[in-house]
């Protein structure tokens, strides 16, 4: 609206003409712009004119249109002068009629107020049932709330709590008993974690108690659905009251009340601590495993500390399985199978370490079945056991080893035949030991069996080692020829090892006599001929074939054969060493004086003794096996005829005279008269007169001085000197030699001058003969 104050003269008239068509077009708030801009200028006088010019001309157009309506004007008011009284008589009769209204309506106006309180009261009392219709289930839920706390019904008295506090209390509205209410929630809240924690607690202690018990139902409840083993059944592992076909055995459930933990983990979920309540609850678990899988330091002395443990195992894991499959994910699979995995971890270590102290082999047995129930119990419920089966297997070998070490049967055997006088008798050590033999069978009564009471009681003890070594293989889900090849080996290390050391103690043993060995060498023989029916007998309790391919053979036949080649040598040396003894007994005159041509000369003492000795010798060698006996005497008699050959050469001799010569002859010939009497039977002729050709020879040789037929025949075939050694003669020839020399000394006589020049020629003839052989 501003307006430029230096308006130009020519255009002065119009710019008013236009400032005022504005002023009377515009509203009154806003012209006070426009009256300024003509103040501005210098031509507001000239305006002003103008103005008061439009204000004339408007006064007049007004005048103009009062003077057209001035009579309408004057009529109406004459109009309304009549209404005036009229008006007034109108208003006489409404205030009567009011005053009448009034009167009338006092009763009714009563009568409204009375109805407005009673609305008013309605009202109220619409409003107290809505409050009370939304404070009474606040009431009762909370008396509800009340009861489930004081039942110890918690989960319900949680869900309670939060329907409470989500539902009614916001309904009810702010009253101060809501407020109340609502402040104690969370200190409910509490305490029922608090006291659920608690009964938790409460429950893994009960069940940390009671495993022992859990375990002990879970394995009699295998054994109802499924059988006890095998070797359980044989072992009396199981209770008297375990025979009680009619009670049924309750489950491990049955004996837990799990309802504690499954309320605690309810109320900590509706809580969210559910994560808490999982961690303390397996955090818990694992400690009370660690505490179940440590041992007593005493288990190994009962089979009943073996049993607790075991059955304190299974009751943990039955438990942790039965929470597995009925809580969800409280415990999961991953989690139980790592705590089985360190849980299997220390049982072997524990069982490895308690059963090496154990050196009963029922208990070892027994220890066995126990843990093959135990392996099949948690099979049973998924678990991996193969490693417990892996260990049975070590424990097979420590079994195998306390069986061998208690293995004894030498110590009472009295080395002699068995003597039976009746029928009974007979098939009772027949039943014991398979002989065959249809001579003694034939024979009458008062019999005896050719050997000792050895026999029966090895054959049968293999047998029984051979069952032991079944029964711990059973129900280790082992195949026959698994079965078969362990029983095989095992008893190879009976019969190889323990058997082998037996019979070789009793062999080499102190004082052991000629007739005990001989017995050993009759045992032996007939249970190296049973060998095949302890390969039948093993073949029949395994059911595997013996020429099953890769079948491992055993090894009895060379053991009892290696232990009576072992007897066969010792009495070869025990003769010996008899021989020996009376040989130190020989007190031979090597000076004696010669005898005259025809003079009869008896055997020395020592020999008519030695002879004696070993005719009741050889008579005991009737049972033995021909060749044993004949090479006994025949090792016999060769080493009497060294031992004499090596008197004859002693170097310690220097001297010998033809009278000693000819009583070694003498003691010769009754030597030869041993050995062609036939103290053994089975010798061909004169075979064992061998044994002394050597020395007959030679003595023969010099007792008769046939030394020209020595010298021209040596070395033919035909030589009736064949077995006479030109060293040995010459050693000989030189003591006689020393003896004729020394008795000539003084000696003047043609005759023993003429012998001693003999000496000299026959020790010069060997001597060339003898450096002509090199």
């Amino acid at each position: 609206c501003y307006i430029n104050s230096e308006i130009k003269p020519d255009n002065t008239a119009a710019e008013h003409e236009r400032i005022l068509r504005e002023i009377e077009s515009t509203d009154t708030n806003c012209i006070g712009p426009t009256l300024r801009s003509v103040y501005d200028g210098q031509e507001h006088g000239l305006f002003m004119e103008k103005l008061d010019v439009r204000i004339r001309n408007h006064d007049r157009e007004i005048e103009k249109m009062c003077n057209h309506h001035f009579q309408g004007f004057v009529d109406s008011i004459t109009e309304l002068l009549k209404v005036r009284g009229e008006a007034q008589k109108l208003k006489s009769q409404v205030i009567e009629t009011n005053n009448r209204l009034q009167d009338d309506g006092k009763e009714l106006i009563g009568s409204m107020e009375e109805l407005k309180r009673c609305r008013v009261q309605q009202r109220n009392i619409a409003t107290t049932i809505d409050k009370l219709t939304h404070c009474l289930p606040v009431l009762e839920m909370y008396s509800r709330l009340q009861e489930q706390m004081k039942a110890k019904r918690y989960y319900p008295a949680l869900r309670t709590l939060e329907q409470l506090e989500q539902t009614c209390l916001p309904r009810a509205g702010q009253y101060r008993f809501c407020s109340i209410m609502a402040e104690n929630i969370p200190k409910l809240r509490t305490q029922i974690r608090d006291t659920a924690m608690t009964q938790l607690r409460d429950f893994l202690e009960s069940i940390r108690k009671h495993s022992d018990k859990i375990g002990e139902t879970a394995i009699k409840q295998r054994d109802v659905h499924f059988g006890s083993p095998v070797s359980q059944q044989d072992s009396g592992i199981r209770d008297v009251e375990d025979d009680e076909e009619d009670e049924e055995v309750p489950g491990a459930q049955d004996l837990v009340d799990f309802s504690p933990v499954y309320r605690c983990l309810h109320i900590y979920t509706v809580l969210g601590l559910r994560d808490t309540f999982e961690n303390y609850y397996r955090k818990q678990r694992r400690k009370q495993a660690r505490l179940v899988l440590q041992p007593h330091s005493n288990m190994h002395e009962t089979l009943e500390g073996y049993r607790r443990y075991f059955n304190q195992i299974v009751g943990f894991f039955v438990v942790e399985d039965h929470v597995l499959h009925t809580t969800q994910g409280l415990v999961n699979r991953a989690y139980v199978e790592e705590l089985w995995e360190l849980a299997l971890s220390k049982i072997v270590a524990a069982l490895r370490t308690h059963s090496s102290y154990c050196d009963d082999p029922d208990l070892v047995l027994d220890l066995k079945n126990l843990i093959v129930l135990f392996a099949d119990t948690l099979q049973g419920y998924g678990f991996p056991v193969s490693q417990l089966f892996d260990m049975l297997l070590e424990m097979r070998e420590q079994y195998g080893e306390i069986l061998l070490k208690r293995w004894n049967v030498l110590d009472q055997d009295n080395f002699s035949p068995i003597p039976v006088s009746t029928e009974q008798q007979y098939r009772h050590y027949t039943s014991q030991f398979p002989l065959q033999d249809p001579e003694l069978e034939k024979l009458p009564f008062p019999k005896k069996f050719p050997f000792s009471e050895f026999v029966p009681k090895v054959y049968c003890q293999i047998k029984e080692f051979i069952y032991a070594c079944l029964k711990y293989s059973e129900d280790l889900h082992l195949s026959s020829t698994e079965v078969d090849d362990m029983i095989r080996k095992s008893t190879n290390l009976l019969l190889t090892r323990t058997l082998s050391h037996c019979l070789q103690y009793a062999i080499k043993k102190k004082n052991v006599g000629l007739a005990e060995l001989v017995q050993v060498i009759i045992n032996t023989t007939h249970l190296e001929q049973s060998c095949h029916f302890l390969e039948e007998f093993i073949s029949n309790i395994t059911n595997v074939p013996p020429d099953t391919v890769n079948a491992t053979k055993l090894y009895g036949t060379s053991t009892f054969k290696d232990a009576r080649h072992a007897a066969e040598a010792e009495i070869y040396t025990n003769l010996n060493a008899k021989i020996d003894q009376f040989l130190q007994l020989a007190d031979y005159n090597w000076l004696a004086a010669e005898q005259r041509v025809g003079t009869p000369l008896t055997a020395s003492d020592y020999l008519i003794d030695l002879i004696a000795f070993l005719n009741s010798t050889f008579a005991v060698f009737t049972n033995l096996p021909g060749k044993v006996a004949q090479t006994a005497c025949m090792s016999t008699c060769k080493h009497i005829s060294t031992s004499l050959m090596q008197l004859l050469i002693d170097p310690e001799i220097r001297q010998i005279s033809m009278g000693a010569l000819q009583q070694l002859s003498a003691d010769v010939k009754e030597c030869e008269s041993f050995a062609r009497a036939g103290p053994v039977a089975g010798f061909q002729g004169d075979t064992l007169l061998l044994a002394f050709s050597d020395l007959r020879q030679l003595l023969d040789l010099f007792t008769q001085w046939d030394w020209s037929t020595y010298l021209a025949d040596y070395g033919k075939p035909t030589c009736r000197y064949l077995r006479v050694n030109p060293n040995t003669a010459l050693a000989l020839l030189e003591k006689m030699k020393e003896m004729s020399r020394k008795n000539n000394v003084f000696n003047f006589r043609k005759m023993d001058r003429d012998k001693q020049k003999l000496i000299d020629t026959v020790i010069k003839q060997l001597r060339n003969l003898i450096a002509g052989l090199r």
